[in-house]
């Protein structure tokens, strides 16, 4: 284990990696934190003080946890494209009595600055970023203020980025990884290069601890990842299904049902690639969708939520990496320890 890691208390190699939207919970992070490993709330898509009040819950227990945050890196949507893929989208929003046709095109930051206040207010022992490296001094305030700063990267190149701004591991995601590809380059789908390659690749250009994750589904993929030079690993897909996790009804019957067969790579639902289970609205829909996040994001949001409280799975962002099929319901703790079996 990663020297920063294990002055956390950090002995199970296996960490809880943070899901925006729902599935990561206090407690989730508290499950994870009580086998030995990590956990991370995901500050995606909060505002400050609903990540305040995150933090304050997973505090009461006394334990070490992270804090993940979407490092701003816009991609902005070309008007035309926008218009002419909400109309494209227009039939399924209009079955749950949302109209997109007048829908704003939205840029925003995700509170960025406020989150980063907070976190800077009242510091937490780990904050990891992903889709961008935030400014050195951003970085630096961080680290002077007691926190460890984790950073995803996709490549040999953004691993280079993140060491000269100061992160002090890094978060080395395959594109097996289920959702939103950490990529600093959403418009390009990242290449599909297996795991244990990207870590040698980015071992021999930087000198940083580094933490895998994608694709990671059974005890053998994380000694394999482990040995590949990994100091400790990811867990995310594999937790879904979690007792603890706040994943949606139709979000766990879709991984367990035995009639899914594929996960595709989409900017369907985002504007921005993520690995998600096929479905309806990504097989329609994938082939067109332009490149704009978060402005797709916001656009097929309502239609989302509401599919997801309609239990209608084919509408909805079904995140998952490539080992889903090993997901299993169950308490995190449970599935944390069996895929730490083999380290």
């Amino acid at each position: 284990m990663a020297s920063p890691l294990r002055a956390l208390g950090v002995d199970n190699p296996v960490l809880a990696a943070p899901m925006a939207g729902g599935p990561s919970t206090p407690a989730l992070v508290v499950a994870a934190a009580r086998t030995g490993s990590l956990g991370f709330l995901a500050g995606g898509y909060r505002t400050a003080d609903a990540l305040a009040e995150q933090i304050s819950e997973v505090r009461s227990h006394g334990v070490a946890f992270g804090v993940n945050l979407f490092a701003p890196n816009p991609l902005p949507v070309d008007p035309r494209d926008f218009r002419r893929y909400a109309s494209a989208i227009a039939p399924e929003a209009r079955a749950f009595g949302i109209d997109t046709g007048p829908a704003d095109i939205v840029e925003d930051d995700d509170h960025w600055t406020d989150k980063v206040d907070l976190l800077l207010a009242a510091p937490v022992p780990v904050v990891s970023f992903t889709f961008a490296v935030p400014e050195p001094a951003v970085v630096a305030s961080l680290r002077a203020a007691g926190t460890l700063v984790v950073q995803t990267v996709t490549s040999p190149a953004e691993a280079l980025l993140a060491a000269e701004a100061g992160a002090d591991v890094l978060a080395v995601q395959a594109s097996a990884a289920g959702g939103h590809s950490g990529t600093f380059t959403p418009e390009h789908v990242p290449a599909p290069v297996p795991l244990t390659e990207l870590l040698g690749r980015v071992r021999v250009t930087v000198s940083l601890p580094l933490v895998a994750a994608g694709g990671l589904a059974g005890p053998g993929d994380v000694a394999g990842a482990l040995r590949a030079g990994a100091e400790a690993v990811m867990a995310g897909t594999a937790l879904l299904r979690a007792d603890e996790a706040g994943t949606s009804l139709p979000h766990r019957a879709a991984l367990a049902d035995p009639g899914r067969r594929r996960t595709v790579v989409t900017r369907a639902f985002t504007g921005r690639p993520a690995r998600a289970l096929a479905n309806r609205f990504t097989d329609r829909h994938s082939g067109h969708a332009p490149s704009g996040y978060p402005a797709l994001h916001h656009l097929t949001r309502p239609m989302r939520q509401a599919a997801a409280a309609a239990d209608e799975p084919e509408l909805i962002h079904l995140w998952a990496g490539t080992g889903y099929r090993d997901a299993t319901a169950e308490p995190a703790a449970r599935i944390l320890t069996r895929l730490a079996s083999r380290v």
